[in-house]
């Protein structure tokens, strides 16, 4: 596929077009990443998107964190269904336009309602887990565990640090995403988001024992140590209307 080149990648997000169509508040984040073949990542993605590259690599991320504060259309924050934990596990693609983007090959969270309307509406690959945050001391503990088949599991620990991430490539590679992709119809669509700039710091892996990243295609990869390690405190985010 040939294409404009890849969209420049800022830290700061371009303004939504109109009305936003939803927000979230996203805490407690621990970006775990890892680099990967680009052909391995080529096949999970829609039609129409290539890997993004850094470096030389496409990556695979694992991502935990709190997800609460919903709302849709300016209405109050949804109780309950509206805050649950989220372990996703995502890639970075390309369109032939240029724009870049956040494909999710799989979102864990334990409120069926929500994962039900993702999937119905969006057709993001949420599933129905038991999903869990503890923390303690600098150190977070995310657990999840899949209803249905309770082999696709992971527990995560990470430690955060007081060291600032700034100026980072990679970093804001991984983590200054402002769309995701996904596939309504039988088409690719670019769904916009818009954001503070993230407040990022050095993470340590503390422990990680995880078949999720096997079960969306990268089997070993858990088994060894992330490229990279980052934690936020988080953002909260504003979604405009896929185009």
């Amino acid at each position: 596929m040939t294409g404009a080149e890849p969209q420049p990648i800022s830290s700061v997000a371009p303004l939504l077009a109109g009305r936003p169509s939803a927000s979230q508040r996203w805490s407690h984040l621990c970006f775990l990443h890892w680099r990967v073949d680009p052909a391995q990542v080529a096949p999970l993605l829609p039609a129409g998107l290539v890997p993004d590259e850094f470096d030389g690599s496409s990556w695979v991320g694992l991502i935990p964190f709190v997800l609460d504060r919903a709302t849709v259309w300016g209405s109050p924050p949804v109780p309950y269904f509206g805050s649950f934990v989220e372990v996703n596990v995502r890639l970075y693609a390309v369109d032939a336009a240029g724009q870049r983007g956040v494909v999710f090959v799989s979102l864990e969270a334990s409120r069926l309602a929500a994962v039900i309307a993702a999937r119905a509406l969006f057709r993001i690959p949420y599933r129905w887990s038991r999903t869990r945050l503890a923390s303690s001391a600098g150190e977070f503990s995310y657990t999840s565990r899949r209803h249905l088949n309770v082999s696709d599991r992971t527990d995560i620990v990470v430690r955060r640090t007081e060291k600032p991430v700034v100026d980072d490539a990679l970093a804001d590679f991984l983590t200054a995403r402002w769309a995701l992709f996904t596939t309504v119809r039988g088409r690719t669509v670019h769904l916009r988001n818009h954001h503070e700039p993230w407040p990022l710091f050095r993470a340590e892996l503390v422990r990680l024992d995880d078949t999720l990243l096997a079960a969306a295609g990268f089997p070993g990869i858990a088994a060894r140590q992330p490229d990279s390690v980052l934690y936020s405190p988080g953002v909260t985010t504003w979604f405009g209307r896929a185009g």
